[in-house]
């Protein structure tokens, strides 16, 4: 494990800048992705939502696979077979012209994705010193925070301008930079993986680290929390005519998350998990809430800076717990947990919430997820916050 004190150095900075690659091409494709194949492949409406949703399985299992496979391959060779699988099934958009096809390509995509992914958080988790984890987790995770607001406003405005092949070539160009990136990249010494020369029978334990499935558990339910304003927050805003609000909600989120996430990663470090842990929930709670209130504009962008404030501030400081319950060698098996577990929870919430919104309306919804956030905090209580 590397031992200086010091952050900010240059294969740090470069995997960041891999990772945000990696999640802005993400959103590049996905927020268009449906509306590409029923304009172009007369995709029926719940074929799009698939193709869509799709992607976040295929990287649940290439978390699963990688987190299992990456001390037997090393930090420099699982990110470079990550993002070259990223970048050839990229190619694949080119050819396939049949939507059904394309729900198989964007599953092999979303493994790339969710190998690569895993590989650079790994690394992100390896490369900060232990003293400065929570610190420097969270500045690596803005990279994801970036990408969030970037990539669904440039990828629609590119989309409205210039159709889909731009979007397209945009991401195979990432794709093919991040993979030289990623073979030019340099490793400390003291931060390599234990190498295991053979494969390990395939177990539970495994795939999954068990130290860290409490906070996992934990995150998979803020994910599917945060689902409904990720999913259903364009359609709301349509429906309470605050569409000019909600076309900058996420990036008052995204300013949110930049602006506090100095402070909050500080304290993390020096005033332990549930100092920072238990306000991101009442933050998030607040948000969802605020959500289901809005009335006018200034009420909505508020709740996006208390969304920012707790939902935004949860992977990075939930990932730091997760490695640190797993231990140093367990790396990259506790990664590919957590992020596996938030991903699917993100994933599966939309189609839970497309059951009950219809039911009971947005802003019930919202302040039944609210309801939801105050529960996971009393989970997140006698899970891990108790003992800490």
């Amino acid at each position: 494990m590397n031992k200086k004190e010091k952050l900010w150095t240059a294969p740090f900075v470069t995997n960041m800048g891999l990772n945000f690659a990696i999640y802005f091409s993400f959103y590049l494709l996905t927020i268009v992705i449906g509306s590409m194949s029923m304009t172009k492949m007369n995709a029926s409406a719940s074929l799009a939502g698939l193709l869509s949703g799709i992607f976040i399985f295929g990287g649940f299992f290439g978390r699963l696979w990688m987190g299992r496979n990456i001390n037997r391959l090393g930090i420099k060779k699982a990110m470079v077979i990550g993002l070259a699988v990223y970048f050839i099934f990229s190619l694949a958009y080119y050819v396939v012209n049949d939507a059904s096809i394309l729900v198989i390509i964007r599953i092999l995509h979303g493994i790339g994705f969710g190998m690569a992914a895993t590989a650079t958080g790994t690394f992100a988790g390896e490369i900060v010193p232990v003293s400065r984890r929570g610190e420097g987790i969270g500045y690596f995770a803005l990279s994801i925070t970036l990408s969030s607001a970037l990539g669904p406003f440039l990828s629609m405005l590119l989309y409205a301008k210039y159709g889909f092949s731009l979007i397209l070539h945009l991401t195979v160009v990432l794709s093919a930079l991040c993979v030289i990136a990623a073979a030019l990249i340099k490793i400390p010494a003291s931060i390599v993986l234990p190498v295991e020369k053979e494969k390990q029978p395939l177990t539970f334990s495994s795939l999954f680290e068990l130290k860290a499935m409490p906070i996992s558990i934990i995150g998979l339910l803020v994910g599917a929390a945060y689902s409904s304003i990720l999913s259903f927050m364009n359609s709301y805003t349509v429906a309470i005519d605050l569409v000019s609000a909600g076309s900058i909600f996420f990036v008052v989120y995204a300013v949110a998350i930049l602006v506090s996430r100095p402070l909050t990663g500080r304290l993390f470090d020096t005033k332990g998990d549930n100092f920072v842990m238990y306000p991101t929930f009442i933050f998030f709670a607040l948000g969802l809430v605020l959500v289901g209130l809005a009335q006018s504009s200034w009420m909505l962008l508020l709740a996006a800076v208390f969304i920012g404030l707790g939902y935004g501030s949860f992977p990075p400081f939930a990932q730091a717990i997760a490695i640190r319950e797993g231990g140093q060698d367990r790396v990259g098996v506790s990664t590919s947990t957590f992020f596996g577990f938030l991903d699917m929870g993100v994933g599966l919430g939309p189609i839970l919430m497309g059951v009950i919104m219809p039911l009971v309306g947005y802003r019930m919804m919202f302040y039944l997820c609210a309801i939801l956030v105050v529960l996971i905090t009393i989970g997140y209580y006698f899970s891990h916050g108790k003992k800490h």
